[in-house]
């Protein structure tokens, strides 16, 4: 049994785990032997802390917008609505109600509140490793991929933290490396 009341069991024979078995290697099952591993997040074993809505206690109290039974907490940021403690969405100290969340979400306007990023590093990798494959475009885009490289070496890397700096290493690098290349091709053509 778990902190929560939850048990956790062999996925073959439903016999129920101790916690011995909780983040350990692998181990045999004690009733029907097949080699089992539970790994188990440490949330698991967490007191519930939520805080739930309180109901109303007195005629004249302000209520929820959305739980007109419950009890309201504070006053969203965005349209002024009364919020229960279920409804509020405290955003970096501002207080929303679910509506102007999704509405921020939506436009745009809440800075705090980014779904996705560029990936200015494969961009430039790939505007200077693309154009490979058909040498003649390199001369136009291995400056760009130069500057591009250069100009977001400081952007806000991706929330997945995946981003590597090497990729713009490379960019730079294969791109500096084509710039180069047309240049002695240039001269040894003016030369000869």
């Amino acid at each position: 049994m778990t902190a929560r009341g939850q048990l956790i069991a062999c996925p073959k024979c439903k016999a129920v785990l101790g916690t011995e078995f909780f983040n350990q290697a692998w181990m045999a099952c004690p009733s029907c032997a097949s080699e089992l591993r539970v790994e188990v997040y440490p949330a698991l074993f967490r007191e519930e802390v939520s805080t739930p809505a309180a109901p109303i206690m007195m005629e004249g109290e302000a209520s929820c917008f959305y739980h007109p039974e419950k009890k309201a907490a504070v006053v969203c940021d965005g349209c002024g609505r009364f919020l229960c403690t279920l409804c509020d969405v405290d955003l970096d100290g501002q207080h929303l109600c679910p509506a102007c969340l999704q509405a921020g979400q939506t436009k745009g306007k809440i800075a705090k509140l980014q779904n996705s990023r560029t990936r200015h590093d494969r961009i430039a990798l790939s505007i200077a490793i693309l154009p490979l494959i058909i040498f003649w475009l390199t001369i136009i885009t291995a400056p760009i991929a130069l500057y591009y490289a250069i100009r977001h070496w400081n952007s806000p890397t991706t929330i997945v933290p995946n981003w590597r700096r090497s990729n713009m290493i490379f960019a730079i690098v294969f791109a500096s490396l084509e710039v180069a290349g047309w240049i002695a091709l240039i001269t040894y053509w003016a030369v000869s």
